[in-house]
């Protein structure tokens, strides 16, 4: 399976035939609210991926954070909590930060134990891009790969920088074989080098 996500206007019809050519076979995410979840899920989404929707001037709102998980089921919801480094000055945070609005509005929302063991009760997965190196095909972010298989306790899948079939031994050596990986560019069915055919082999 995969992720189709929609992003920005006129995308939904052409998410949608996706959806009914791989009926439970693909996760929806990009301007998924309360009140299209449902029909997404009914075209044959198995999860609706969310991010902007529950948080709100850079905090999480955890009553619509519940009140979705309830609607469409805590084992239809990703929560995708793609996150980059704050700067500090010259330097970068140790800490990983969520960020939503096409990845440049930092919210408060730091990627720690506590956190995402709260996060859980809610969805069945994570989604987290590392937004740096997304879509440059430049090398994973190692530090965040641990980070990921050390704390999250739900299934968690890290996208963003894989070059070739090292970066995904990588990702399962770094994430203690906890961490799933998801590959976009660097496929060569979407122009990139790295054979589609060996990454379904190497799965």
């Amino acid at each position: 399976g995969g992720h189709v996500i929609m992003l920005g206007p006129n995308c939904e019809e052409a998410a949608t035939r996706a959806l009914k050519s791989y009926p439970q076979g693909l996760q929806i995410g990009g301007g998924i609210t309360a009140s299209n979840a449902e029909k997404f899920l009914n075209d044959g989404a198995s999860h609706v991926i969310v991010t902007s929707y529950i948080f709100n001037d850079g905090q999480i709102d955890f009553q619509r954070l519940e009140a979705l998980s309830k609607k469409v089921g805590k084992g239809r919801l990703v929560l995708d909590i793609s996150c980059r480094k704050k700067r500090i000055g010259s330097r970068l945070s140790d800490e990983y930060f969520v960020v939503t609005n096409k990845w440049q509005t930092f919210t408060d929302f730091e990627l720690n134990k506590k956190n995402i063991e709260k996060l859980s009760e809610f969805c069945d997965e994570f989604l987290v891009h590392g937004v740096e190196v997304e879509g440059k095909k430049c090398g994973i972010l190692e530090d965040l790969v641990q980070l990921l298989g050390e704390i999250s306790p739900i299934p968690v899948t890290y996208a963003g920088g894989v070059r070739g079939i090292d970066d995904l031994n990588l990702v399962k050596e770094l994430g203690k074989g906890r961490v799933d990986i998801t590959v976009g560019s660097a496929l060569d069915i979407f122009g990139g080098d790295l054979p589609y055919s060996e990454v379904v082999k190497w799965n």
